[in-house]
This record gives C-alpha cells, structure tokens and sequence, in this order.
C-alpha cells in the first residue's frame, strides 16, 4: 500500500481573531508541510503575506521569524525568504547534519537505505518499478554528462524513491526528514568517486527484480566504499590536527 498522500491546503485566509501571530505561525507551517511552498522556494514577500492574511507586516515578520527560529524558513539577505525545511524535525536533522562529520553522515544513511533496499525488493509495485527505470535513466543521463548539479539532484531522487517503494511509511518519513540535508553530504560523495564506479544499476535492477538481498548487498557495497574512503580522510585530518607544533 502506498504512502498517504498529503491533501493540498487551503488557500490563506483573512486574521480576524486574538492569538494573530500564532494563528499566522499555523497558517504558514501548514503551507509549508502540506507542499504549497516546496523546500528551496521563496515565499510571498512579507507585504504580500500580510495582504493574504489580513495582519499587519509587523505580525507576519513575527510569525515568519518564529518558523525560522523552528528551522522551517531561511532567511537570505537581499534575496527574501526560502522553505529551508518541511517539517520542525527536518529542520532539526538539517542543522545536526550540517555540523556531522562524512563519515557519520554516510553510517546513517547506510542503517536506512541498506534495509530500505531490502523493503523494496520485496514491495515494489508496477508503478514503483516504472518510476524507478525513470529516474535512473535520468541519473545515467546526467552522470555521463558530468553535470554535478544534476547528477545530485537527480541521485537524491532515486534514494528517495526506493524508501518510497519500502512502502514503509515511518522509514518513508525519517528519511524524508533527512534527505534534504544529504544533499551536501552527496555532493561530497559525487566529488570522491570517479564515474566510472559512481553507477547505480545494479542496485536498481535488483530491487526491480525482487531480488532484497541482492538490492540489500548493493546498497551495503556502496556505502561501504564511500565510508572506507571517508574512515581514511578522518584519520588523515586527525593526524594534521595533532601534529605538535614546530
């Protein structure tokens, strides 16, 4: 069975009532959560907010200053305001995961996406299937034309999908939680393996095939290279970072 589907929002509303700040707080979160302003997208502008909502921009300042302050909204000097994250924990994972290291970043993401692999082998449905021949077609294409930002973007999205065909709907909210933040720590990764390793065809062919513990292994086989890598960059900047000095 197929993970709910959040129901689109509603459309703001007009403030009449006590507790306008707060009433604003929820209208915004709700907009954020439910995917009418979608993670990296700029917001209404705050005159505009305060039209929408029928409040004063001194209330709206204040409303989005409290969902900045949850992690939820980023504020970029001369530029405005962006959805930083979906939801309060996701925020919350972001800033934890800006400040880990590669290598404990990459033991996470190995302790759910090896036995996501696995879920999805064995649940995969018809369309989960052709979803996935898309979006790894789409990942090929950019690899091979060595267009990092693509090449990101479009790996963040086959990860995503596989959890999504676990069908597991709390491994499918963690790691939801999580993927936003991976994507520096994928960047990283696509900077540290040639191309010619960086090839996910296997994983995806067997998580096709139904075969979980070959889909499992992949993802294992994988990770594992990229964490042995990190394990020896760690060391290395240990060993710089304890030289006595002259």
């Amino acid at each position: 069975m197929s993970a709910p589907v959040s129901e689109a929002p509603g459309p703001l509303r007009s403030t009449r009532r006590a507790g306008l700040i707060d009433q604003v707080i929820d209208q915004l979160r709700t907009q954020i959560t439910a995917g009418a302003w979608a993670v990296g997208e700029r917001i209404p502008t705050e005159t505009e907010l305060s039209q929408l909502t029928n409040t004063s921009r001194n209330t709206v300042r204040e409303a989005v200053q409290s969902l900045v302050h949850a992690g939820l909204l980023e504020r970029r000097q001369g530029s405005g305001t962006y959805v930083l994250a979906a939801s309060e924990l996701a925020g919350a994972v972001s800033r934890r995961v800006a400040k880990a290291r590669r290598l404990d970043v990459l033991e996470v993401r190995r302790t759910l996406e090896v036995g996501a692999a696995r879920l999805a082998a064995r649940r995969r449905t018809e369309a989960d299937i052709a979803h996935l021949r898309e979006l790894h077609d789409g990942r090929q294409a950019a690899r091979l034309l060595d267009d990092v930002d693509e090449l990101v973007a479009r790996d963040v999205r086959l990860h995503r999908a596989i959890v999504q065909a676990s069908h597991n709907p709390v491994l499918t909210d963690l790691y939801e939680d999580l993927v936003v933040a991976l994507q520096e720590n994928v960047r990283l990764n696509v900077a540290a393996v040639a191309p010619a390793d960086d090839d996910h065809s296997a994983l995806v062919e067997a998580v096709i095939a139904g075969d979980a513990e070959t889909a499992a292994a992949e993802a294992a086989a994988f990770l594992d290279a990229l964490i042995a890598g990190s394990d020896k960059e760690d060391v290395a900047d240990l060993e710089v970072r304890v030289q006595p000095e002259n």
